[in-house]
């Protein structure tokens, strides 16, 4: 058992922002989502392809991740594609980055796709690298009187269905897994969609020697995890300045984080890893999170879940069993669990966010949408 000081009762993380949510009925929806102490959770809403659930846990003294779910136009005119956006971004080092992409990277789909008068993996890359620069700019702005900016950083997974394609894209090590009726077995399968880029893999690091060969130093294996120049896990992100220009490798940035030698092209990338599919019947639903669900949960059991369980408030009970499988592993109940305060918690379990789409198939292909627009974002 866990000691009585630290179980403290905790107050709401965060109160997302709802815009025209609407239940299947038509009436007004649970706009704010609710709160079950670090827990915020939205049991049910549409968007155009179907249903979807929506929760997070809080871990960290301040919520570094953050999301968002937008469903209607993707482009800045109401006559353009009309689709469904879900954003998971998972901050390190503070929650700045996370919530610099909640704001402007969905702003940036959309002008590109004006622009390119559709939706493509063209116009999503664009759209990381805009955002990638606004933030850098940010951090030169800022350099003198918060040089801890240029240490932040987020992890970035995009997905977007849009005139029945389905587009992801990564910068980080959180998932998007699809649950795919196989016919012939009778059985939901998990299927990975997105490519993680986590120094632990060993793909990962074969790819930052290609990148990097004449620094022998650029992966270190330091306390049995495999880093990228000893400091980080992850190869690609938004924001982590530090790594990207050596500028922002100096003084007066904390020593921890500078480099003992310069450097003369970007560490880490902010170029996602894209992939385009059409969607099939067969395609009935898409789990996305941040890894802090992955790291208790495989692929096939969250599709377990979500298949065998309603589809009201499905994302929640994702995150309660990763909960209890991180109490378990600690030999301690969840009931008690629950009842640590943020920052300590932490010890136990990450932020964890959670989005599911439902794919109906008859709405999946269809170009127009007469529901209300959507848009949630979550995070503190």
């Amino acid at each position: 058992m866990i000691s009585a000081t630290i179980l403290k009762i905790v107050s709401p993380c965060f109160k997302p922002s709802v815009e025209g949510d609407r239940d299947s009925s038509g009436k007004a929806g649970d706009a704010n989502g609710r709160v079950d102490g670090l827990l915020w959770y939205k049991d049910s809403g549409r968007h155009v392809n179907g249903d979807f659930s929506m929760a997070v846990v809080q871990a960290n003294n301040l919520l570094e991740d953050q999301s968002q779910l937008e469903s209607g136009p993707m482009s800045s005119f109401e006559s353009g594609p009309q689709g469904t956006f879900v954003g998971i971004y998972d901050g390190h080092g503070g929650p700045e980055a996370s919530r610099f992409v909640n704001e402007h990277l969905f702003k940036h789909i959309k002008k590109f796709t004006s622009e390119n008068q559709g939706m493509s993996a063209d116009v999503i890359s664009k759209a990381f690298l805009a955002t990638e620069e606004d933030f850098l700019s940010l951090v030169k702005k800022q350099w003198q009187i918060k040089p801890l900016l240029a240490s932040v950083g987020s992890c970035c997974l995009v997905g977007i269905i849009c005139s029945g394609k389905l587009y992801i894209a990564n910068a980080g090590d959180s998932r998007v897994v699809l649950g795919k009726l196989e016919k012939a077995v009778k059985q939901v399968k998990a299927i990975q969609l997105s490519v993680e880029h986590n120094a632990s893999y060993e793909s990962v690091r074969d790819e930052l020697h290609l990148l990097h060969p004449n620094d022998p130093q650029i992966v270190v294996l330091k306390h049995k995890v495999w880093r990228v120049k000893g400091i980080i896990q992850i190869s690609r992100s938004i924001g982590d300045a530090y790594l990207k220009k050596a500028e922002f490798n100096r003084e007066p940035l904390l020593s921890k984080f500078r480099l003992s030698e310069t450097f003369h092209k970007p560490i880490l990338q902010a170029e996602p890893a894209i992939s385009v599919q059409k969607l099939f019947p067969e395609d009935k639903f898409l789990i996305f999170a941040s890894d802090g669900l992955w790291e208790h949960l495989s692929n096939q059991e969250a599709v377990d879940i979500v298949h065998s369980c309603p589809r009201n408030g499905i994302a929640k009970k994702l995150i309660k069993t990763a909960l209890r499988e991180a109490a378990k592993k600690r030999e301690m109940r969840y009931s008690d669990l629950k009842k640590i305060d943020r920052g300590v918690r932490r010890h136990f379990h990450d932020d964890i966010t959670v989005i599911v789409l439902f794919l109906d198939s008859h709405l999946v292909s269809r170009s127009v949408w007469r529901g209300p627009l959507i848009s949630v974002k979550a995070g503190g």
